[in-house]
């Protein structure tokens, strides 16, 4: 500590003003100008055709990569699990966080925020999965409660998977139809 008094605080007698910029001198290239757009949820109710299916093969794509880095067993990422909006809604949301979790300007300790949500979400898939009956070889739609006064949807047969991929598509042309229709 010294003993002389600190000088008192006196501010910039002008204020600070960026340099002006020559319009004509400003990048025109797109990719210059692209600004990053920021990491934003995903709702599956509001997306076009077009929107939809971009969306649906990157959370794919994404999926994909997750259960198999992670080694997830069918219990937590079933093979149809694009039928099934309660893992949709899960899995979109898990991708979320990821991606602002491991985005360049995130914290450095975002990733094991990440870990640490991931842990609790499969426990939710899980759960998920066991709710709605879907498994490795086999698939259903989510059975429904009715509440009192409802019409009891029945019991849906369970419908064995011959094919991961090809019903992804036939999955991706029945929703562009739906979304189409309802436009």
């Amino acid at each position: 500590m010294s003993d002389t008094p600190e000088a008192p605080f006196e501010p910039d007698p002008e204020p600070w003003h960026p340099p002006e910029d020559d319009a004509d001198e400003l990048p025109t290239d797109r990719a210059v100008l692209e600004i990053p757009q920021p990491v934003r949820p995903i709702d599956w109710n509001s997306l076009s055709a077009e929107e939809a299916e971009a969306e649906w093969r990157d959370l794919d794509e994404w999926v994909d990569w997750l259960r198999r880095t992670y080694g997830l067993p069918a219990t937590i990422v079933p093979p149809l699990w694009h039928r099934h909006d309660e893992l949709v809604w899960e899995l979109s949301a898990l991708q979320t966080h990821w991606r602002e979790c491991y985005d360049p300007n995130s914290s450095g300790s975002a990733p094991l925020q990440w870990h640490h949500d991931f842990t609790e979400a499969r426990a939710r898939l899980r759960e998920w999965v066991s709710t709605c009956g879907t498994r490795i070889d086999r698939d259903r739609p989510t059975r429904q409660t009715p509440w009192p006064g409802e019409a009891d949807a029945g019991t849906t047969a369970e419908n064995p998977i011959p094919n991961r991929r090809a019903d992804f598509e036939q999955f991706l042309a029945e929703d562009a139809a739906a979304r189409k229709s309802t436009k």
